[in-house]
C-alpha cells in the first residue's frame, strides 16, 4: 500500500514521493529506473502545464496574465504555449470534434457517442473521437487524486485534461443503422 505524502509536505516533496514512491529510507540502487521515472514525471508535468495553459486561454485569461504567473514575459508565454498544434491525420474511423467549449462539449459529445464515436484526446476546444459499432457514453469529472477511483461501474478514463477527467462507457446499443 502506498503512503500518502504529508498534506504539510512541500509541492517538491509531493513530486519526489511520486517519482520515488515507497523507498523509504533506502537509496534506490537502480539509478538508470529513477532517471526513466524523472523523466516520465517531466513529460507529464509538460503535458499538464500545457494544457492548464490551454485551459487558462479557453477562459479568457490573456498571454501577460500567463506570463506574468509563469515568471516569463507575454511573448515568451505565448512562444512557447501558443502555437497551433497541426491536427494529425486521422484513419477514416478517428476524427476530430469541435470547436467545443466546457458549456457545449458534453452535449456534443452525447450526440456523437451515440453516433458511436468516443473521446480518446482532448485539445484546445477539440477532441479526438474514434468510432465504434456501438454507442457510447460520456462524463466530465474534476481530476481528483488517483484516477483509478472514478473507474467504475463500467466506467474508463478516455482521456485527460487538466482539470478535467473524460470518462467514457461502452453501452453495448449498436448505432443506429442509418448512421452506421
Amino acid at each position: 500500500m502506498s503512503r500518502r505524502p504529508d498534506p504539510d509536505s512541500s509541492f517538491e516533496d509531493t513530486i519526489a514521493h511520486a517519482v520515488l514512491g515507497d523507498v523509504g529510507d533506502d537509496v534506490p540502487h537502480d539509478f538508470l529506473a529513477l532517471v526513466a521515472r524523472s523523466a516520465e514525471a517531466e513529460r507529464v508535468t509538460k503535458q499538464l502545464l500545457q494544457q492548464s495553459v490551454d485551459s487558462a486561454r479557453a477562459v479568457g485569461h490573456s498571454w501577460a496574465a500567463l506570463g506574468s504567473v509563469l515568471g516569463m514575459s507575454r511573448q515568451a508565454a505565448q512562444q512557447r504555449f501558443g502555437a497551433a498544434q497541426a491536427p494529425s491525420s486521422l484513419d477514416d474511423d478517428e476524427r476530430w470534434l469541435g470547436p467545443v467549449t466546457t458549456f457545449d462539449e458534453l452535449a456534443e459529445l452525447a450526440l456523437a457517442g451515440r453516433l458511436g464515436w468516443h473521446t480518446v484526446q482532448a485539445g484546445f476546444l477539440r477532441h479526438r473521437m474514434v468510432r465504434t459499432a456501438t454507442q457510447w457514453e460520456h462524463r466530465r469529472v474534476l481530476w481528483r487524486g488517483p484516477a483509478s477511483r472514478v473507474a467504475l461501474d463500467g466506467w474508463r478514463i478516455g482521456c485527460r485534461a487538466f482539470p478535467w477527467l473524460y470518462l467514457i462507457r461502452d453501452t453495448g446499443c449498436p448505432i443506429e443503422p442509418d448512421h452506421a
